[in-house]
């Protein structure tokens, strides 16, 4: 699990795909403004479909607010659980206690096991996070404040 390692931490305690694709093909993935319905439950503020391999923003009432966006999610081994989860925290400028002092820049840690959107590198696959690219991190970092709910679908 991911600590906060004295950095500025807000609340309380692989490999890049565009969307649908696997593996690279082009483009950095940030869609922009909303261009679709998203499948989240209209209560969650951000949701992921592993299946797809692509996140939204909504406002909490049903209405999507950004996306789809291209992401990518984690590697067999450590593949990233499906379900509803709530954000524990944030840390702009996270480094991985688990992982050799890794960035995770943006970091929203929305479970109690160290796993967060966040940006990284497109080219690796993640061990359970949700990597963004960069430009959609920080939209996802401005976006979600601890206390909102996170839906991951399968």
């Amino acid at each position: 699990m991911e600590g906060d390692r004295g950095r500025t931490v807000v609340g309380g305690r692989g490999r890049y795909r565009a969307a649908g694709r696997r593996g690279g093909g082009g483009g950095s993935g940030y869609g922009g403004p909303a261009s679709a319905v998203s499948p989240c439950a209209a209560t969650v503020k951000a949701c992921a479909r592993l299946s797809t391999h692509q996140v939204w923003l909504t406002d909490g009432n049903g209405t999507t607010t950004l996306g789809p966006m291209g992401m990518n999610d984690g590697a067999p081994d450590t593949a990233t659980p499906s379900g509803m989860f709530t954000v524990q925290w944030k840390d702009k400028d996270h480094r991985s206690s688990e992982f050799n002092d890794a960035p995770m820049p943006y970091s929203v840690f929305f479970d109690t096991h160290g796993r967060a959107f966040h940006a990284g590198d497109p080219s690796r696959q993640s061990a359970g996070c949700i990597r963004l690219p960069t430009d959609a991190a920080k939209v996802f970092f401005d976006a979600l404040q601890p206390g909102d709910q996170v839906q991951i679908l399968p």
